[in-house]
């Protein structure tokens, strides 16, 4: 078990550091911070996976005054007992669960964090609206158009707060640098790039299917996917590399960059996107999704171009991530660290880097709770409406992947104008799993 314990804080720490979300304050520190308050008025928080960006997301919310921990769920059991164990040398109590819905059951929870792989986050972010709690939900919100479509219906119908975890939305800096754009110095935008190149996120290596491990509610785990035998690569963190569960780089990464230079330029959707690469690092692994991918979105005026890589960390301008706004009279670059502009032969005055002040992941709970106590939705920084732009755009680059060819997007009837691309708008469940209509 400490074997097991070691791997899993390993893994944990590795995924959080890569996307520059290790927590600045320790458990005990939350833990001393909160004796001073009361838990009469406090809003409530109960979260689903907490292995990653959930347990950031929890940690988070928790350094609030207005929030008090309730419940914790997973449906492995050794990272749920891990973390309530974690909670509880620092004085922090909290009821653990293996199945969502009891914890939605619970009248103490006023604010649900689903931090689960991407495809339980349409029916567990739904499950909870009905049930009348707030939602901060992980990105992307969806695994599907379909299911993007129908979790912006159920914000509608229940009115509940749902925040998406695009946290870059609250970084300072690059709201800053979205100020810039807006100045028109860059004069017209003709390109557009978002990319990311991710050295740390290494191409995985063929296992057998195992058994089950002790512990591990494996079909509570594949809820409506594909059923299947265990296999340690469809599991935790490298669950991203297969369709029946997320849709690789260009929806785990590019739903925060694209987001990005769809706000700068006010985009609504392309027109088309034709999408090419492959498994060209591993090609005899076992990931489904492509491991190199670049991708053309058609808008007026203006191109727009994803990259992503895996195992590479050397992108455009030295920069394992980020988004360029290439205009007549120079360049803006920003990423997570800061931005700064580039100027095309003297026309614009350059500007070196400004850099990131603030913890945007921070920032961003602290407007969900704002939120939630004022119900002011259009406060949120990213409300479901952004989630399901961004999302809905980067399947749309999946989609001309997966067909082989370039697609055409019809907004006013929301479909592709091309026969073939139109089956991978919807979800299928399976296990007797409906979709949320």
């Amino acid at each position: 078990m400490k074997g097991d314990r070691r791997e899993f804080l390993r893994n944990s720490s590795l995924a959080l550091a890569g996307l520059g979300l290790v927590s600045s304050v320790p458990l005990e520190l939350i833990a001393k911070q909160r004796t001073s308050f009361s838990a009469n008025g406090k809003i409530g928080v109960g979260v689903i996976g907490v292995n990653g960006m959930g347990w950031a997301d929890f940690t988070s919310l928790l350094k609030l005054p207005d929030t008090v921990p309730v419940a914790i769920c997973d449906v492995d059991e050794n990272v749920l007992n891990y973390r309530k164990y974690e909670l509880a040398k620092n004085g922090t109590q909290v009821t653990t669960y293996v199945d969502y819905r009891k914890l939605l059951e619970n009248k103490d929870i006023d604010v649900v964090v689903i931090g689960t792989p991407d495809h339980w986050h349409c029916l567990q972010m739904v499950e909870a609206c009905q049930a009348g709690k707030d939602v901060y939900v992980e990105k992307p919100v969806g695994n599907s158009i379909q299911e993007c479509n129908a979790m912006a219906a159920a914000q509608e119908k229940y009115n509940r707060a749902v925040q998406v975890g695009q946290w870059q939305r609250s970084q300072p800096h690059m709201v800053d640098a979205l100020e810039y754009l807006k100045t028109g110095k860059l004069g017209n935008i003709r390109t557009v790039k978002a990319w990311a190149y991710q050295g740390w996120m290494s191409n995985i290596e063929k296992k057998l299917d195992a058994p089950v491990p002790a512990g591990v509610h494996y079909d509570m785990w594949l809820g409506p996917a594909t059923k299947r035998p265990f296999n340690p690569n469809r599991f935790h963190f490298s669950f991203r590399w297969f369709w029946d569960y997320a849709g690789g780089l260009m929806t785990d990464w590019g739903v925060h960059l694209i987001d990005y230079a769809l706000l700068g330029m006010n985009a609504k959707y392309p027109k088309s996107v034709v999408a090419t690469g492959g498994k060209f690092a591993n090609p005899d692994g076992p990931e489904e999704t492509p491991d190199t991918l670049a991708a053309i979105y058609e808008f007026d005026n203006y191109n727009m171009i994803w990259e992503h890589a895996q195992g590479i960390d050397l992108g455009p301008y030295k920069r394992d991530h980020g988004i360029s706004y290439i205009g007549n009279n120079g360049t803006l670059v920003l990423d997570r660290g800061g931005w700064e502009v580039l100027d095309e032969r003297g026309r614009v005055e350059p500007l070196p880097i400004q850099r990131n002040k603030g913890n945007g992941l921070d920032l961003h709970t602290k407007n969900f709770i704002e939120v939630v106590k004022s119900r002011k939705m259009a406060d949120l920084h990213c409300p479901i409406q952004a989630g399901v732009h961004v999302a809905t755009v980067c399947q749309m680059g999946n989609t001309s992947y997966k067909t082989g060819s370039k697609v055409s997007w019809n907004a006013a009837q929301g479909k592709f104008n091309e026969a073939s691309a139109n089956p991978f708008i919807n979800a299928t469940y399976h296990n007797g799993y409906k979709v949320p209509v």
